[in-house]
């Protein structure tokens, strides 16, 4: 293997299990900053030793191990008493005992650091969306341009809210530790919106060679499900789950053989989950139950209900969805939102109908580096026989994305305008 699949692979690694590797470090440290930085020294010393000494059977223990050295030597130097220092490596290994409390925390026989460290650093001494974005670089395994597309934000401006977030946890002495059953509300806004981000970036993703990184689906809903355990009876953690469980039951369909984009109108729908889909439909129901109904994570989860039930292409009940689209952007404005409601305007009405709602949305700043924008008037401008405009739009698109599948999609469908 030479040298560039040997970075890759370990990047790709990386990308999975640095998340764990600082959820784990975090407990020890009690910071998540000098966590992150013990952890990018383990990713270094692999970077200069795999490539020579070759990868190790499990990269992950290797990994674990190594941070678990570099945590205790971190530890071991700013401590002042020897009693703390014997009892480090115990900690690492072993759940702390019970205590008076424990019924009313996140108990650790939950079994999962990073949840219990997404509830720690969604702390509200933060602004919600440092918050957000803090998690999602260290625990989402996101990198800083996938977070600015997440916000619709540039890098810069995300970057600085990362580091400013870090050094507020450090100054305000903020302790790391579980929150107690009352402070859950406080923070689950956040951890929800970790999640979904993490989900979204898994299911359509920022760049790189795949179209999709099921890892991250799948541990987006692993956490849901984990959460709808801990908290039954909160309506938005079952309308997130419902809109993941429901995503998610497409993604087989979602490629080809060659891992090319396949467009939701061309699927074959006989690869869709169809477990899967009853259990977002079920967690829909359950949303609904307990008040969910226009909540913003149900109503994402009814849309996609919309075309799960849906066995053709054309017995999509498109008018429900401009409904739904139309309601969301009440509870949450969105220029996104907004894109996907013109989408579904054209299937439901007519291109000629949801062209002027998309060229309405091309000088909004927050769109101007978003892909799918020109992608979308690409595509209206396609059927209503606008063919010159339409590849120039294809092109647009093509030119903004980063990811090697959609920038190829893109390129094709402005060629076919000819």
């Amino acid at each position: 293997m030479d040298l560039t699949a040997i970075h890759r692979s370990i990047d790709a690694l990386w990308r999975m299990e640095s998340p764990r590797l600082i959820a784990r470090v975090t407990r020890i440290v009690g910071d998540v900053g000098v966590a992150e930085e013990l952890a990018q020294d383990v990713l270094l010393t692999a970077l200069e030793q795999w490539p020579d000494k070759g990868m190790p059977d499990s990269p992950a223990a290797w990994w674990m191990t190594a941070a678990k050295h570099r945590a205790i030597d971190h530890v071991r130097q700013r401590q002042r008493h020897q009693q703390k220092q014997t009892a480090l490596s115990y900690e690492w290994d072993m759940q702390t005992q019970p205590g008076p409390d424990d019924d009313d925390r996140l108990q650790d026989d939950v079994g999962d650091d990073l949840l219990r460290l997404m509830f720690i650093s969604c702390h509200p001494v933060l602004p919600l969306e440092a918050r957000v974005a803090l998690t999602l670089r260290l625990l989402g395994g996101l990198g800083t341009d996938e977070i600015a597309r997440a916000f619709l934000q540039s890098e810069p401006t995300v970057a600085q809210r990362i580091v400013r977030a870090k050094k507020t946890l450090a100054q305000k002495q903020v302790a790391f530790e579980v929150p107690r059953k009352a402070e859950w509300e406080q923070r689950l806004d956040a951890v929800l919106q970790v999640i979904y981000l993490v989900f979204n970036e898994g299911y359509s993703a920022t760049s790189g060679e795949d179209w999709l990184r099921p890892a991250l689906c799948e541990e987006a809903l692993r956490l849901g499900r984990v959460l709808a355990g801990l908290l039954p009876h909160s309506s938005e953690v079952h309308g997130l789950l419902a809109l993941m469980e429901l995503q998610a039951s497409r993604n087989k369909a979602r490629v080809d053989a060659e891992g090319r984009p396949v467009l939701l109108l061309q699927q074959d729908r006989a690869r869709w989950d169809q477990l899967q889909i009853q259990r977002g439909l079920g967690a829909l129901d359950r949303a609904v139950e307990l008040g969910g109904a226009r909540q913003p994570y149900a109503l994402q989860a009814a849309i996609a209900a919309c075309h799960a039930r849906a066995r053709q292409p054309q017995q999509t009940d498109w008018q429900r969805i401009v409904a739904l689209y139309s309601q969301l952007a009440q509870v949450t404005p969105s220029p996104i939102v907004e894109l996907n409601r013109a989408v579904a305007v054209a299937q439901a009405e007519g291109a000629a109908a949801a062209l002027p709602l998309v060229q309405a949305l091309i000088g909004d700043d927050a769109l101007k580096d978003y892909p799918h924008l020109p992608a979308v008037h690409g595509d209206l401008l396609q059927q209503l026989g606008r063919l010159q405009e339409a590849r120039a739009a294809f092109e647009s698109a093509a030119a903004l994305t980063r990811n090697q599948q959609e920038r190829q999609l893109m390129l094709a469908r402005a060629q076919a305008c000819g």
